[in-house]
């Protein structure tokens, strides 16, 4: 065989696979797998029956209560107005639209206990938002209405940037076509737009959930941390810590931990599932 005639291989851009496969396997272990699994034996250690007795204490279901409605109510604002604000900034061309894109991500550059004495102080009596709230009747600091407010903040990015990108790449021409067989523009965004975006939707709206339920700076300013009324599960944790009661802090924190893990996998499978029916389309 000439060498003319003989295959080109593929120049890697990274090391081999060995190489880049025993790299990124220890990051995983480092910052994901051995946290999480110390959590798991350090819960482990402290029985069935003890655990028990930690979780479904008064406080400790009060906190938890309180977690999961902010952080669904939270998802369900942002599930809608995530997808309202990818789809605006995909679909359309306005002034500004660079500077609206690029705030989409303050989110995860201002770091949490910052957003939270912002919220606190905007939204305060005499904030620039509270006093004209207050004025109607309607006061946000200090209440479960704060503890959304918070973790609607910090959680709406995952939501637009998840969305965003298969927007862009999803062809418009299908679009065209099912307005060139007379669908409406409600019918060609429920059979045309939305299975093509439902995975990511729903991985985006997950992520924010979760992101959700283990907020901690940007609610503890805003929530007044009142037990049985604005605490959450996070802070009770932190509490408990600080009370050297590291059996409860585990205990609480491994709930959390289930919730987020079972939220995930139902997820995934919903995303699969959506995923192949697509394909079958």
């Amino acid at each position: 065989m000439s060498a003319a005639a003989a295959p080109i291989r593929a120049k890697r851009v990274l090391p081999g696979f060995s190489l880049s496969l025993g790299t990124t396997l220890l990051y995983v272990a480092l910052v994901i797998l051995i946290p999480v699994v110390a959590l798991v034996l350090k819960g482990a250690e402290i029985g069935p029956a003890r655990f028990w007795a930690i979780v479904t204490a008064p406080r400790t279901l009060a906190a938890l209560r309180v977690t999961l409605t902010a952080a669904a109510a939270a998802t369900v604002f942002n599930a809608f107005y995530g997808l309202l604000m990818a789809w605006v900034l995909t679909r359309y061309d306005f002034p500004g639209k660079r500077i609206l894109d690029a705030l989409m991500d303050i989110p995860f550059a201002l770091p949490t206990a910052v957003a939270g004495i912002s919220l606190t102080a905007l939204y305060s009596a005499n904030g620039w938002f509270g006093a004209p709230l207050t004025g109607a009747g309607i006061e946000l600091v200090y209440t479960l209405g704060g503890v959304i407010l918070a973790m609607t903040f910090t959680s709406i990015p995952f939501v637009v940037r998840a969305i965003q990108p298969v927007l862009e790449d999803l062809d418009p021409a299908l679009e065209q076509a099912a307005m060139t067989l007379g669908a409406r523009p409600f019918a060609i965004f429920r059979r045309v737009v939305l299975p093509a975006i439902l995975p990511a939707w729903l991985a985006g709206s997950t992520v924010a959930f979760a992101r959700s339920l283990g907020e901690f700076g940007a609610v503890v300013f805003i929530a007044g941390n009142l037990p049985f009324k604005t605490e959450i599960a996070a802070l009770l944790a932190f509490i408990r810590l600080e009370e050297y009661d590291y059996q409860g802090a585990a205990a609480i924190a491994l709930v959390l931990l289930l919730i987020a893990l079972i939220l995930l996998a139902l997820s995934n499978l919903i995303q699969f599932r959506a995923a192949r029916h697509l394909e079958a389309r």
